[in-house]
């Protein structure tokens, strides 16, 4: 039997992140059926502070994460290695802002970012040949802007991951690991973000941190004192 406390626990991951939903239905969404990129939920969350209306995107490795950003920058741009994968993403994502690209795993692939001759704000590593994808982020990123490196853990038992990140690291970028759960998934991983020194986008909100899924102080005050009530 599980504790009151504990039950409550539970309640939270099920219900205000809808990581249940999530693992069942193998569908990075939350509550509301609002698609997630499948990086970790503290990583989420810090990302979704900021307004990227005016910000253009770039992703190597399309998914559930070309239509969160495709609901909030400008433009984004997403490469697709699988035809599968690729056919499926044309079909399912009407985002008018949203440019899925299929291209082959082989050189082609982390070259199609030059494609464009405009800088972009956020990139994003998250399909094959991260080390290759790195070398051509770091010369495509806009000033005060980042780019993220998803299942960076996978330091610890790659090569791959080593020189990628210490690609990033080269360019004088700030490292900033989010460790946690992630959709989809029942164990933790690691999302990494690389800022330029100069990062400097703005938030959506008059305040930062806003209060987080589940955060007490998004309760009313007669919402927390019955919470801590239920906890002694």
């Amino acid at each position: 039997m599980y504790s009151d406390k504990f039950q409550k626990f539970i309640d939270v991951w099920a219900k205000e992140f809808a990581i249940e939903r999530s693992i069942d239905e193998k569908i990075c969404c939350d509550k509301d059926g609002n698609p997630l990129p499948w990086y970790t939920y503290p990583a989420i969350e810090y990302l979704s502070q900021f307004d990227y209306g005016n910000k253009k995107i770039f992703e190597y490795g399309c998914g559930y994460s070309s239509q969160f950003w495709a609901r909030r920058a400008q433009k984004v741009i997403s490469i697709e290695d699988n035809k599968e994968y690729f056919a499926r993403w044309q079909q399912e994502f009407n985002e008018s802002n949203l440019d899925i690209r299929w291209r082959d795993e082989g050189e082609i692939y982390e070259k199609a970012i030059f494609e464009e001759d405009s800088l972009f704000d956020v990139i994003v590593i998250d399909g094959k040949r991260r080390v290759e994808c790195a070398e051509a982020a770091v010369k495509k990123l806009a000033a005060g802007g980042m780019i993220i490196l998803d299942d960076s853990d996978r330091i610890n038992t790659s090569r791959e991951y080593v020189d990628a990140v210490a690609c990033l690291k080269k360019a004088d970028l700030i490292q900033v690991d989010f460790y946690g759960f992630c959709p989809m998934n029942n164990y933790t991983k690691t999302t990494s973000l690389f800022l330029s020194r100069d990062f400097n986008f703005c938030s959506l909100y008059q305040v930062q941190p806003i209060n987080g899924i589940g955060n007490l102080w998004s309760m009313s005050r007669r919402e927390r004192k019955s919470f801590w009530k239920k906890s002694i």
